[in-house]
């Protein structure tokens, strides 16, 4: 299934203006059909979870407690 700008503005809350330029600058996937821009819905959710996993995977390495080496060297 694919969405028009204007669906997929209407289905993540955001201007169409907004998801133009995203689609301009190569953040969003987009297919011109000779008339508007159209978006595979099944591919932008799958980008989605990918997205959200690998914030989640950031988060995850963020929050590790800094091991302590014992090769460094105090400087004092």
């Amino acid at each position: 299934m694919f969405l028009t700008t204007k669906e997929l503005a209407a289905y993540l809350d955001m201007s169409e203006q907004l998801i133009l330029q995203l689609i301009f600058e190569n953040k969003i996937r987009a297919v011109w059909d000779g008339q508007q821009y159209i978006v595979n819905k099944e591919q932008f959710n799958q980008h989605l979870k990918q997205m959200e996993k690998v914030k989640e995977l950031i988060e995850e390495w963020k929050n590790e407690p800094i091991p302590e080496s014992y090769d460094v060297k105090d400087e004092d």
